[in-house]
């Protein structure tokens, strides 16, 4: 049976998207982050996420989202008036970085990320090298990224901004790299 839903919509986000993204970051983080190996638990991301929903925590990423820091684009994908992936990307004059992509894990292999990522890569400099960084077991995103044509630089990180409230375990990362199409 045919499906008649409307296609996936791309824009840039707004204030009124802020809900809807924090769902899909939640709902993301607790079913891609919490790993055995890693020490990594459903409580430490429910506890990282858990004033997702304050007003106070909504009102300032609302205003984030109105007054967006230079070089920066966040893009969201909507299946009518659902938010189901954001994609943030930054483009400064010493980087590229596609910072976050994330999409609703039932809406994965439909090719949500891939048209994020179409449309984020737009705001990016072409000349220039595209860095990610993912988590180091997180083998379905290295595949994607791989299939977009990132390669693993070999750099690895423990970033503190993703140092677990409750186990107090970071989680590992490695850097990706898409090298700049040459100049023709």
């Amino acid at each position: 049976m045919k499906s008649t839903s409307a296609p996936i919509r791309i824009t840039q986000a707004t204030p009124e998207d802020v809900l809807g993204m924090q769902e899909v970051f939640y709902k993301t983080w607790l079913a891609t982050y919490p790993n055995v190996e890693y020490g990594i638990t459903v409580e430490d991301i429910r506890e990282r996420w858990k004033n997702r929903l304050d007003d106070e925590y909504l009102a300032k990423r609302r205003e984030q989202m109105a007054n967006p820091p230079i070089g920066e684009l966040t893009l969201a994908a909507r299946d009518g008036n659902l938010v189901v992936g954001v994609c943030r990307v930054i483009n400064l004059p010493n980087k590229n970085q596609l910072q976050a992509l994330y999409v609703l894990p039932e809406y994965q292999g439909r090719g949500v990320g891939t048209t994020l990522w179409e449309e984020g890569r737009k705001f990016l400099d072409a000349t220039r090298d595209i860095e990610v960084w993912v988590a180091t077991y997180n083998t379905k995103a290295i595949a994607f990224y791989q299939h977009l044509g990132f390669r693993e630089t070999g750099e690895t990180d423990l970033d503190e901004h993703f140092k677990m409230p409750i186990s107090g375990n970071v989680i590992p990362e490695i850097g990706m790299v898409l090298k700049a199409e040459p100049a023709s």
